[in-house]
């Protein structure tokens, strides 16, 4: 089995900070951020052909009829249902004691977006994992957004085979003494994007799970969504 790139972030270079354990209630109300999808138009009905009986020189009125209109072909037209894009077994593993149904985060378009949440506290360990979708209105313009994403990254790496493109990026945060390390992956399969955001604490030892434990969890749960997303074709 080929091992998924990684990366160890400087532990003092923390793209996100937020206490914790104010971080659970924090978490539980994520910003849904929606994805605009578009039609393209093509226009252009001909004219109606002069009919015979009308005298040369003279033509008829062109038809007013609006221009018509054709939609461009889009592999994916709606998102799939998130909370069962990752299987039962997968979800006790990376999130030990949740509820393996998750729970949707509710949307304004949930044809675009569709977000959904795995959390619990099993002792003092703590994971949260959220895997969302987020379909546009061409190659294109997923492709931009995947761009503008990486760009407020740093420290990670791509990840090979997964969707047409897709990066990795693991890093830690301490506030009051507590870390957390926070794993997120994105990844561009055609019109549509995947993002999964994994991260973990450990509220007795005050330490975070290691970057290792955190990327191939993250790295997972993105596979199955990506799998997910590629059933939900046109």
């Amino acid at each position: 089995m080929r091992t998924p790139f990684r990366t160890v972030p400087h532990e003092e270079c923390a793209v996100r900070s937020f206490p914790l354990p104010i971080a659970l209630t924090a978490r539980l109300s994520p910003v849904v951020v929606l994805a605009a999808a578009g039609w393209a138009l093509s226009s252009g009905t001909p004219a109606a052909p002069e009919a015979a009986d009308e005298p040369t020189g003279k033509t008829k009125t062109q038809s007013a009829s609006a221009p018509s209109r054709t939609q461009v072909a889009k592999t994916y037209a709606a998102a799939p249902a998130p909370c069962g894009s990752i299987a039962e077994k997968s979800v006790k593993s990376l999130v030990p004691g949740a509820k393996t149904a998750g729970k949707e985060i509710q949307s304004t378009d949930s044809k675009l977006r569709r977000t959904c949440s795995w959390n619990a506290l099993k002792g003092y360990e703590y994971r949260w994992l959220d895997v969302s979708f987020e379909v546009l209105e061409s190659d294109e313009a997923a492709e931009r957004s995947y761009q503008g994403r990486l760009e407020d990254k740093s420290g990670g790496g791509a990840v090979p085979g997964l969707g047409d493109a897709a990066y990795s990026v693991v890093n830690l945060t301490t506030e009051d003494k507590q870390q957390t390390r926070e794993g997120v992956v994105v990844a561009r399969a055609s019109n549509a994007l995947v993002i999964v955001t994994y991260n973990g604490s450990d509220f007795e030892s005050k330490k975070a799970p290691s970057t290792d434990e955190i990327n191939k969890g993250a790295i997972k749960a993105a596979k199955e969504a990506v799998a997910a997303l590629e059933k939900n074709r046109n």
